[in-house]
């Protein structure tokens, strides 16, 4: 494990709220090919493991908490209480938090501005985790009003291109806004047409969760054989990657969480 401050604004970790933690288990595996741990922080919370090594966890929490089933991106902060001083100054909201999960860390759930979902983390890391990594592989793309406002806002609360060590650089690309982190692309920013309200989730803003996978097709048969929907709508499910591959499909899991599915490259096999 390692400490968050060595990643600071970096992705750190991806967790799914959920309701029934054996349903989303079984989901999970047939679409993503996913094994499952449990033990670490009870019984309503297990680790998805691709090969072995962590890829995301999954907390029956949902119906609980009283929050929506879906993914939340977690963020990697040196300090949860300054975090969440800078999303308040900035205009973000609170949901919950910093909470205290020792001996690992502190982490808080917040919105930004457009109401998009996200977390910040405190504390210690998964070590053989990132995202991009083969054997985790994912990254984050958040649909927004405007990229560039939103690249502030995140930019402020995380340190984006400040200089500091380990931090995050921003590049602007094609209109779009690009997270790099040692150099690889690790998240984009997309302005594109979102409503707060509408009944439609895929259009409101959000972080929207990634999934490579080696054969695209049997993994959408997967999803409809166990439960899921493919999702419609050219507004959001057909833009490519950060390094430039096409995209795949949105999928909505049979909780309603919405992830997409991406075909893998040559690049992305051992």
């Amino acid at each position: 494990m390692t400490v968050s401050a060595e990643a600071v604004g970096a992705p750190c970790w991806l967790s799914l709220a959920a309701r029934d933690l054996d349903a989303a288990e079984r989901f999970y595996g047939a679409v993503l090919g996913w094994s499952f741990r449990r033990g670490s922080l009870g019984d309503e919370y297990a680790v998805g493991e691709l090969d072995g090594v962590p890829v995301a966890g999954i907390a029956a929490v949902a119906s609980q908490l009283a929050v929506p089933v879906a993914w939340t991106a977690f963020f990697a902060v040196d300090d949860a209480d300054a975090a969440v001083a800078r999303i308040r100054e900035r205009g973000g909201t609170i949901g919950v938090g910093p909470v205290a999960f020792p001996p690992r860390g502190r982490a808080a759930l917040a919105t930004d501005r457009e109401g998009a979902a996200f977390a910040v983390w405190e504390g210690r890391l998964v070590s053989r985790w990132r995202v991009g990594e083969r054997k985790a592989p994912a990254w984050l793309e958040l649909h927004t009003r405007d990229a560039f406002d939103a690249a502030v806002f995140y930019g402020g609360v995380l340190g984006w291109a400040d200089g500091s060590p380990g931090c995050c650089e921003v590049s602007y690309e094609k209109d779009q806004v690009v997270l790099r982190w040692r150099d690889e692309a690790v998240a984009r920013l997309n302005s594109g047409p979102v409503e707060s309200a509408s009944p439609r989730p895929q259009l409101r803003p959000r972080w929207l969760v990634r999934f490579r996978v080696p054969d695209l097709e049997a993994a959408k048969a997967a999803v409809v054989a166990n439960g899921g929907t493919l999702v419609p709508g050219e507004e959001w499910g057909g833009v490519g990657a950060p390094d430039g591959t096409d995209g795949g499909v949105v999928v909505r899991d049979p909780d309603g969480a919405l992830f997409t599915l991406d075909p893998a490259t040559e690049e992305d096999a051992p």
